[in-house]
């Protein structure tokens, strides 16, 4: 008859497994208590490099910032629609809704595939960083923005570095596949050049915006969907708090949100 093996260790098996357990729930209140107390940088930090490995967002947010080591988001929307009370109406008519419903429709498919291209642009994954997309009232905002120690532009200069040229051309075949026109809005901070009697950031963000223009249009893009070419000196900060933060230096392109033109040759 074959004996039966005697267990050791005293039977207390179960110790091992209580002391794991024990060993798991220190563990989970030590992260609680680190993640009580974050560190905003770091966070941004996290987050950015998150976004490098992953690529762009694919969703707008109402920042419209992906966090980044000294890239700011903000904490409002900075485009609210204010409708007054006795324009207010929850039964628009049939005419309206149908309408409203097919050029918004539209309207959304053609910003999605805007979006969509440039974010299928291996070329701009570096030059990203600098690209914001939200939608506001107006239509869909394509936001080239500075960085402290990363400009656009050199200071003082309507001409950009060569990285915001490249840019440009790269945005320019996505814009180029949309019926919609666009337009082109330079900012600047404050100050972001000192005034002089016959030049100022007036003069500054206009012409950075042309400038803008003409590189479009060198790469094709046609002049009849320029809508308007304006500057805004520093009077439409993204960070009002502190005009002189380096995001607030921009440039805006502006898909507009309307009905698409008719073609000239259309037989009704």
């Amino acid at each position: 008859m074959a004996r039966r093996k005697e267990a050791h260790g005293g039977g207390h098996g179960w110790f091992v497994t209580f002391a794991d357990l024990m060993g798991l729930l220190v563990s989970f209140f030590v992260m609680l208590v680190a993640f009580s107390n974050q560190d905003a940088k770091k966070v941004q930090a996290v987050a950015g490099s998150m976004r490098d490995a992953f690529g762009v967002q694919d969703r707008v947010r109402n920042s419209g910032l992906v966090e980044s080591e000294g890239l700011f988001t903000r904490d409002r929307l900075k485009n609210a629609a204010h409708i007054r009370p006795e324009d207010s109406s929850i039964t628009p008519t049939p005419d309206e809704r149908g309408s409203s419903f097919k050029n918004d429709q539209a309207f959304a498919l053609a910003a999605a595939s805007l979006r969509q291209a440039l974010q299928g642009m291996p070329e701009l994954t570096e030059a990203s960083k600098h690209i914001m997309i939200e939608e506001s009232q107006e239509g869909l905002n394509i936001d080239i923005v500075d960085q402290d120690g990363s400009s656009m532009f050199p200071e003082g200069s309507r001409e950009p570095y060569e990285r915001m040229r490249t840019l440009i051309q790269k945005i320019a075949e996505p814009l180029k596949a949309t019926p919609y026109r666009i337009s082109i809005t330079g900012h600047t901070s404050a100050p972001e050049i000192p005034p002089r009697p016959d030049y100022g950031p007036w003069n500054l963000s206009i012409e950075r915006a042309n400038t803008v223009r003409q590189i479009l249009e060198k790469e094709g893009y046609p002049s009849a969907n320029i809508y308007k070419v304006a500057g805004k000196a520093d009077t439409d900060p993204l960070f009002a708090e502190d005009r002189s933060l380096a995001p607030n230096r921009r440039i805006t392109i502006t898909l507009i949100r309307e009905a698409p033109p008719v073609p000239v040759d259309l037989q009704p």
